[in-house]
């Protein structure tokens, strides 16, 4: 199987540590979490994705609102830039050790993070990413 994933979720797996909008969502991630550790294939969408499927029900959800899109185009900026390869739809890749090291690096170092600028998460993931990704659920890959 593929995970279809948007690009700013590209900046927030790295720092997953199992919090979510419920447990249905949480549940849902940890799965996806796993499969990305297990090397499966990703392949970047435009718009709603497989970590949003839980939350889709609710038809105002904020996961097809232009302020997340305008999240998307960001963080697929600055993915692009890093990895040397375009973050667009239908982009498939593996998230590899050396590149999850990459991309880890750079959000640490908050070079990659404009994307999270009013994120009600933005908090958490710098607590997470200070402690050096402890209790990420995305330890490593395979």
């Amino acid at each position: 199987m593929t995970i279809r994933l948007r690009p700013h979720h590209l900046l927030c797996l790295l720092t997953y540590v199992g919090k979510g909008y419920s447990p249905a969502f949480t549940a849902n991630y940890d799965a996806i979490a796993a499969r990305m550790a297990g090397r499966e294939p990703i392949v970047i969408v435009d718009g709603p994705d497989d970590i949003c499927r839980p939350l889709l029900g609710d038809p105002d959800v904020h996961c097809r609102r232009a302020g997340v899109r305008e999240r998307d185009a960001q963080a697929a900026k600055d993915v692009s830039a890093l990895l040397g390869h375009s973050i667009v739809p239908d982009a498939a890749f593996v998230l590899d050790a050396p590149t999850l090291g990459r991309l880890r690096a750079s959000f640490a170092a908050r070079t990659i993070r404009s994307a999270c600028v009013g994120c009600e998460w933005s908090a958490l993931c710098s607590t997470v990413a200070d402690s050096e990704f402890a209790g990420v659920k995305i330890v490593h890959v395979r």
